[in-house]
């Protein structure tokens, strides 16, 4: 049984106790949270909450989340590009095309796959069963770094850093158009959209709040190459935030124009750099990965194009 604490400071008042845990506790889905308040999992001072309860300054909120049932993932030998690893935690190069876990449709071949392979049984299980390990998630078809938790301390530190903010997570990405401004925030956020439910969208309907920095480092004919860092992470954020403002991806098949550039196999967004600090020794950690071959190539092109 593994055990989760929050502390409702002052400034959190008065908010319904789902969404309270719902944005603190970042390893868990909304939906897995009520699960857990259904079944009495979730107490303030022994006493089970409901989740339309509101939380109140200096309430001790727990959770209890049962050990992970053994499900049939199997593990497959897929080569890891391990970029760092110890007795907590690893941080992978995940490449374009691979699906993070398991889901109807993609039950094999995807990180946790390889994952159960490489760790065996040392992989967190607050994130559930099917996302053995899993503190944050990048999309298919977007490449580069995952921090993945062995361990259920590394898992609940990595989590916390995430919520307050303080876990770096920068994106190279390719954009239609040129952006005027050398520097922007959007603040906006994002939501499922009400028709399309595989679709997210700016909206403030059922929506949490996405803050993604955006930096030009080149600009091209008809393009611009940025660095995206996220302050939130929200499904698809960047690519909504992106298109939101008129500037979807190069590539992207669900937020871009209909006329998709299919060379490019999705997106141009890779995660290029991550850093945080180590929840067990406490060391900081800052990590690097180059976009891949597709990625360089379309670039490149493009830089070439424009000096004509």
């Amino acid at each position: 049984m593994n055990r989760l604490e929050f502390v409702v400071a002052e400034q959190e008042a008065g908010v319904r106790l789902d969404k309270y845990l719902s944005d603190r506790a970042e390893g868990l889905s909304r939906s897995a949270l009520t699960k857990l308040i259904d079944e009495g999992k979730v107490t303030i001072g022994d006493k089970p909450v409901k989740k339309k309860d509101k939380t109140v300054p200096g309430d001790r909120i727990t959770v209890l989340i049962d050990d992970p049932k053994p499900v049939a993932i199997i593990p497959e030998a897929i080569p890891l590009d391990v970029v760092y690893e110890d007795a907590h935690l690893l941080v992978v190069n995940k490449p374009k095309g691979m699906v993070v876990h398991p889901a109807p449709g993609n039950e094999s071949g995807t990180l946790v796959n390889a994952l159960m392979a490489h760790c065996g049984d040392h992989l967190s299980g607050i994130n559930g069963a099917l996302r053995p390990g899993i503190v944050h998630r990048i999309d298919k078809n977007t490449s580069g770094l995952l921090a993945v938790a062995k361990s259920d301390i590394a898992h609940a530190g990595l989590s916390e850093q995430i919520k307050a903010h303080s876990f770096t997570r920068e994106y190279l990405a390719i954009c239609y158009g040129n952006l005027r401004e050398d520097a922007r925030t959007i603040d906006a956020p994002i939501g499922r959209h009400k028709i399309d439910r595989k679709r997210m969208c700016v909206t403030q309907l059922n929506s949490k709040p996405a803050v993604t920095h955006i930096t030009v480092l080149e600009r091209y004919r008809g393009f611009t190459y940025l660095c995206c860092r996220l302050e939130t992470g929200r499904t698809h954020q960047i690519r909504v935030h992106m298109a939101y403002i008129g500037h979807p991806l190069a590539g992207d098949e669900v937020y871009g124009p209909s006329k998709v550039i299919t060379a490019l196999h999705g997106q141009c967004l890779h995660a290029y750099r991550l850093g945080f600090i180590h929840p067990v020794t406490g060391e900081y950690l800052e990590f690097t990965a180059e976009p891949p071959e597709s990625f360089v190539r379309f670039r490149d092109k493009l830089r070439n194009t424009s000096l004509l």
